[in-house]
């Protein structure tokens, strides 16, 4: 949206404000339209998208307009809504200097790792606020006015190249989760060929500590490797980071409690570590360990995103 902008471009952006009954999408999920016709992220399963693309094309909007989709029979139909299922969109025409300035001060907040606030009267203001602690659901509309809470992305620290780890890295990024990889050891990191998933060659303690220590960072020990697994662990327990977990058996993961116990950690921390990782299913080979694993991510940053930031 902002590239659009400050290309000239105008920008519409649809915004979901309510749902009844069965929706693909929840409530505050987003499409960005462009005058020239491309697109970017979703607010159905598809059914609406094609209908929102050609009212920007035909009907150029320039005021704020408010559309529900499944009022009636024809529309189920037409748009093939799940069974019951309406939408209310919020659709917002966004050009000029003002809206670029707005759409930048947004992406550096979300950058710097900030929350905020967007505050939307359907007469066409918007504009950002702090975020106070009395700051309870993540959206709400009352006819007039939008309040719409966004949060940083949930980016998450591998700690240890392997298959488990490229197999977290392909599904994790497949949900929507920001990777990084952190391998120091030269014989792993040099014998990693899998060139879609970056590789930093630094000691994970240093990366968590500059990256991944904010309620929105993960933090996952999957080297098997106590030297670099343990530094790691003990940076990450010491943090914020909203997820900490570790690879292993019940026996190497109590074996890792001792250790991280005696180098000082004491049981309020430690209980915050999940080890074994993931969900409990039988699994085995490394892409079953990965669907574990990010399943729990999934449930985990759920109960984050509804959970307001305490200032």
């Amino acid at each position: 949206m902002l590239a659009w902008l400050e290309q000239g471009q105008g920008v519409w952006l649809c915004t979901i404000v309510e749902t009844w009954g069965s929706s693909p999408r929840p409530v505050g999920s987003w499409l960005a339209i462009s005058e020239s016709g491309q697109w970017s992220g979703s607010v159905s399963g598809g059914c609406l998208e094609e209908d929102l693309l050609r009212r920007a094309a035909e009907d150029g909007l320039t005021e704020s307009e408010l559309v529900t989709y499944g009022i009636t029979e024809g529309d189920r139909n037409q748009f093939q809504l799940p069974c019951g299922g309406r939408i209310r969109l919020l659709i917002e025409p966004l050009k000029g200097q003002e809206a670029t300035q707005h759409a930048l001060a947004l992406a550096e907040a979300l950058e710097q790792r900030r929350p905020v606030l967007r505050r939307v009267a359907l007469a066409g203001t918007a504009e950002l606020l702090p975020v106070t602690a009395e700051q309870e659901a993540q959206i709400t509309f009352d006819g007039q006015q939008l309040q719409h809470l966004l949060q940083p992305e949930c980016r998450l620290l591998l700690i240890g190249a392997g298959e488990v780890a490229r197999y977290v890295a392909e599904f994790a990024t497949a949900a929507d989760f920001a990777i990084t990889l952190c391998e120091p050891r030269d014989a792993f990191a040099e014998g990693w060929s899998h060139a879609r998933i970056p590789l930093v060659r630094r000691l994970p303690d240093d990366l968590i500590t500059e990256q991944f220590s904010d309620r929105w960072a993960g933090v996952l020990a999957l080297a098997h490797d106590p030297r670099i697994d343990d530094m790691g662990l003990l940076a990450a327990l010491g943090s914020d980071a909203f997820y900490v977990g570790a690879m292993g058996s019940q026996k190497t993961s109590a074996g890792r409690r001792e250790r991280l116990a005696s180098l000082g950690l004491d049981e309020v921390a430690l209980a915050r570590l999940k080890a074994p990782i993931g969900v409990c299913i039988p699994s085995k080979t490394p892409a079953e360990i990965a669907i574990s694993i990010v399943a729990d991510l999934i449930a985990e940053r759920h109960r984050l995103r509804q959970t307001p930031p305490t200032l």
